[in-house]
């Protein structure tokens, strides 16, 4: 509004000193207000920054809820919502192993009220995976926040019988294809790191997907699944609990969390494949709003309370900026991609 007065105040003629021996250099009025626009445009997205947000903001997840990325996004809207004054809504969106989530953000307008709660299957695996793809991982999500990282953990219902990882391999290469594995979805980590043990374990087991971690736990606590592999923080109180029995983790050391249950590795050497969850945007938000945002996750995975409600269920934050978390994701593409390539998973 400033700028505006001063161009409308413009006066007929104005004469700035130069210095010089030629005299006073005469300005028009068009060339002032020309500059005072040119003024505007620069400070436009500070200012929008600044002022948003100016309503509720919405945080799509593309699973269904109780799952660790709902989980997630959930602890981090509240913290939002605190910070920022405006509410930050969990919106879940599932199907297509995350697809129907992440395709819905890439199509939204970029106007920084909507985000995605990102994973490695709609930011990494999904365009491997899948023949054709709605959106473009690299053109139509901007990278914003990394959020926390995660190990997954293979479990297996109490009725299976088996209490190590090399009692399931055993009982699974006796029984070819007649036990069953669930995942939150297809290309979901826990469906390509079930893939990857399977190959090394040279067993053949079942895959039923779902639409979420919360449904996909509930048929295994019921004994409809015989085992899965999930991530931590959706499954450390069912483990905790007795309801499912924890046989290793994937991440190549032993989680705190659950100090008892070996690594996957110590049983399958150079086994490792974790998960993590980052906020992603529709391509064109501005890279002020953007910029804020990550600024604000990143304080608030600073807080000691946050370190420790994330730490408790098994999850590391991580913070930073979002060039790092584009680097980050560039390099988890090629890993993943060599995993699709290792699996041969493919699916319409």
């Amino acid at each position: 509004m400033l700028l505006q007065r001063l161009a409308i105040a413009a006066p007929d003629v104005v004469y700035t000193p130069t210095g010089n021996s030629v005299g006073n250099q005469m300005q028009t009025p068009s060339m002032i207000k020309a500059l005072l626009a040119a003024l505007a445009v620069l400070a436009a997205p500070l200012a929008a920054a600044q002022e948003w947000p100016l309503k509720p903001v919405r945080i799509v997840v593309p699973f269904a809820a109780g799952g660790t990325t709902d989980i997630t996004a959930r602890l981090v809207a509240e913290q939002l919502t605190l910070a920022l004054k405006q509410p930050f809504v969990v919106d879940n969106r599932a199907g297509a192993g995350g697809n129907i989530g992440a395709t819905e953000v890439a199509r939204a307008a970029p106007d920084g009220y909507t985000f995605l709660m990102g994973t490695p299957g709609t930011q990494a695996i999904n365009q491997f995976l899948y023949l054709k793809m709605p959106y473009d991982t690299a053109k139509d999500l901007l990278p914003v926040s990394f959020v926390v990282r995660v190990p997954n953990v293979l479990m297996v219902h109490p009725g299976v019988g088996v209490k190590t990882i090399a009692e399931l391999i055993a009982k699974a290469r006796a029984r070819p294809g007649a036990m069953s594995y669930g995942t939150p979805g297809n290309g979901s980590t826990g469906h390509l790191s079930t893939e990857l043990f399977k190959s090394r374990a040279g067993i053949f087991v079942t895959h039923i997907p779902y639409r979420g971690s919360g449904p996909m736990l509930l048929d295994l606590i019921a004994g409809q699944l015989e085992m899965a592999i999930d991530n931590l923080p959706s499954a450390i109180p069912h483990i905790r609990s007795g309801k499912l029995i924890a046989l290793g983790v994937t991440s190549e050391q032993r989680n705190g969390q659950l100090p008892e249950v070996p690594t996957i590795a110590s049983v399958l050497p150079g086994y490792a494949a974790e998960s993590w969850f980052v906020l992603v945007a529709p391509a064109g938000t501005p890279a002020a709003i953007t910029t804020r945002m990550s600024a604000e996750v990143d304080r608030i995975l600073k807080r000691p309370e946050v370190i420790e409600r994330f730490k408790g269920l098994g999850a590391e934050p991580v913070g930073g900026t979002p060039e790092q978390l584009a680097q980050f994701i560039a390099a988890e593409t090629k890993k993943w991609q060599q995993v699709v390539k290792l699996s041969g998973a493919k699916l319409d």
